[in-house]
């Protein structure tokens, strides 16, 4: 083993760099101490080095550093490191065995994304510039503190919301001439339909924050159409025609000052409607998670469509609880790619490409993942001990997904035995046995807790 640098060698560099860089151990990983040097916990800490079922490791909720070790294949690593990136991407360091050729990053977090910052707020996005695979819808997360505006606008693309945290109002206007205004809280969902201009405004002691969906992926939030820019770059003499007042009232509005800013305090609604106010037809806001849920042994899921809630004709999502440890049923989507932003808890999903291609990614809070359509897929809890909050979004008018162990409950047994058990006929027979309800369970427990021969939880 190499020596050990002193301590006051690791000091210093621990001022100078958040990096580590560290000799191999015997237990096959390095984790940082308290005091900043490297030490070596118990190998018992990190048992996934000879693992032939690939199960899931919360190396980051539990601290352990993962090494590119796997049965008997790979050694440690000698060269620096990002001891926390490796952390959050166990699956990359040490992937399953049944990862196998080529697929692009699926992959992006928030918190690689730049942030505009405005007075009293900001924005930050991941579209196919930031994740080339997001090539059906762009996310866009942004935060405006109580008062703060977002400038009334409109775009080309139709907006999905979904409130993280805090209140919100929202103002929208339709084809019709008819106004819409709502107050939004956490949970809640908004849709504003291509070309309907609206606005936002954070409200309460700490205004909001939500996620912002766009269906198109070469959305960009500078591209907005904004009211402060369209009047800057209008001729004055036609702007004043338009509004029958002179021209120099409309001589300092400068698109600069405006985008997201510090606005008046609100009234209640029914005091700040106009004397035109007239009610539109539509409703553009939903409350997500007063939703009816979809029931699983390990969780719940609640799906928002066109079904019910009519106006949102481009965007489709189910939000999910996954219940520690438990699994989001192999499954896929025929209809649109699926975009995830993972709010809570942290994930592994594996991909499935066919021609024999699979790769593996770990998701944390503020992550986002792209699973292109029809490509099969789960989505696992890592952690044992907390909850996981997915958003499953789709540019679709409706939440279309297939089961695996629905199609093979459905399928003839016998037909299904001579796929996955021809020289295996007592396996065979479980797994008829295990399948034969056909019932389609969308979150899964962590395990089979049945008195049939399913597997139990020490058998994982």
């Amino acid at each position: 083993m190499v020596p050990r640098p002193s301590a006051l060698f690791v000091s210093t560099a621990a001022l100078l760099s958040t990096a580590a860089f560290a000799a191999p151990t015997r237990s096959g990983y390095q984790e940082p101490l308290e005091d900043g040097t490297l030490g070596e916990p118990p190998v018992a800490k990190y048992p996934f080095k000879n693992d032939p079922y690939d199960r899931k490791h919360d190396t980051y909720g539990e601290g352990v550093q993962p090494l590119p070790i796997r049965n008997g294949h790979g050694t440690s690593v000698l060269g620096p490191v990002n001891l926390d990136r490796d952390r959050q991407n166990p699956d990359l360091v040490r992937p399953p065995s049944t990862d196998h050729g080529i697929l692009p990053n699926l992959r992006w977090s928030f918190s690689d994304s730049h942030i505009r910052i405005e007075e009293g707020g900001w924005t930050r996005q991941t579209t196919v510039r930031e994740l080339s695979a997001s090539k059906e819808i762009a996310g866009v997360n942004m935060r405006l503190d109580a008062g703060v505006i977002r400038e009334l606008h409109w775009h080309k693309e139709a907006e999905w919301a979904y409130v993280l945290d805090g209140k919100v109002r929202v103002t929208a206007f339709d084809t019709d001439g008819g106004s819409f205004m709502d107050d939004l809280e956490k949970g809640d969902l908004w849709y504003f339909p291509s070309g309907h201009p609206h606005s936002l405004q954070g409200l309460g002691e700490n205004g909001t924050e939500f996620l912002l969906i766009f269906d198109s992926g070469d959305f960009s939030e500078d591209s907005t159409f904004l009211l402060n820019e369209w009047i800057e770059h209008t001729p004055k003499a036609v702007v004043a025609e338009n509004f029958r007042l002179p021209p120099e009232m409309f001589e300092n509005i400068h698109e600069k000052d405006k985008y997201i800013f510090q606005g008046s305090i609100p009234d209640s609604i029914d005091k700040e409607k106009p004397r035109a106010f007239k009610r539109s037809k539509h409703q553009y806001t939903h409350h997500m998670l007063d939703t009816p849920a979809q029931k699983g042994s390990g969780g719940q899921a609640k799906i928002v469509d066109s079904r019910n809630f009519p106006i949102s004709k481009t965007i489709a999502a189910g939000h999910l609880d996954i219940e520690p440890g438990a699994l989001r049923e192999m499954h896929w989507h025929p209809n649109a790619d699926e975009w995830s932003f993972f709010i809570r808890g942290r994930a592994r999903v594996t991909i499935f490409a066919a021609e024999g291609n699979a790769r593996t990614f770990d998701y944390m809070a503020g992550d986002v993942g792209v699973v292109p359509r029809n490509m099969g897929h789960f989505i696992e809890n890592l952690s044992d001990d907390e909850p996981l909050e997915v958003l499953e979004i789709f540019r679709a008018d409706e939440f279309q997904d297939f089961s695996l162990f629905q199609w093979m409950g459905e399928t003839p047994q016998r037909l299904v035995k001579d796929h996955l058990f021809q020289h295996d006929p007592k396996s065979g027979e479980k797994f008829s046995k295990m399948v034969e309800s056909a019932e389609k369970d969308v979150i899964k427990s962590q395990y089979y807790d049945g008195k049939d021969d399913g597997l139990e939880k020490g058998e994982l």
